[in-house]
């Protein structure tokens, strides 16, 4: 599958990459080498998404979305005015304050009964099989 006119230049670096010993080079010849690597690889890249873009899909999606993403989870902390905060993500400005105030995080800690957490049994996950 060829790209551009570039692409025999390409493959003769290609064959030319396989027959250079990288211990037997300067630290110029490496550096120049590591940026022309970083050029064509930017090109390449550049290509791929826009090929992407023509198919209709989203460019540079990397990675799945984490399971957790989104999801509303019980507060952990509570502090006397009802301020709550999940423990995820940075900490909110209400408890940063009375930390530096000399409050300790375990001070605003919501304490769970034993029947709450019996209350609500957890959804057993399913283990992928291995491939």
């Amino acid at each position: 599958m060829s790209f551009s006119a570039n692409t025999a230049t390409y493959d003769f670096l290609e064959v030319e990459m396989a027959r250079t010993n990288l211990g037997s080079m300067s630290v110029e010849a490496l550096l120049k080498l590591r940026d022309d690597v970083g050029k064509v690889l930017s090109q390449k890249a550049a290509q791929l998404e826009e090929q992407l873009s023509k198919l209709g899909g989203e460019g540079a999606r990397r990675g799945r979305r984490s399971a957790m993403k989104g999801r509303k989870v019980p507060a952990k902390y509570r502090d006397k005015q009802g301020n709550t905060w999940a423990g995820r993500g940075a900490q909110p400005v209400w408890l940063r304050e009375n930390l530096k105030a000399g409050a300790k995080l375990e001070d605003f800690a919501v304490q769970k009964t034993a029947g709450a957490r019996k209350g609500s049994p957890r959804k057993a996950k399913k283990r992928r099989r291995k491939k």
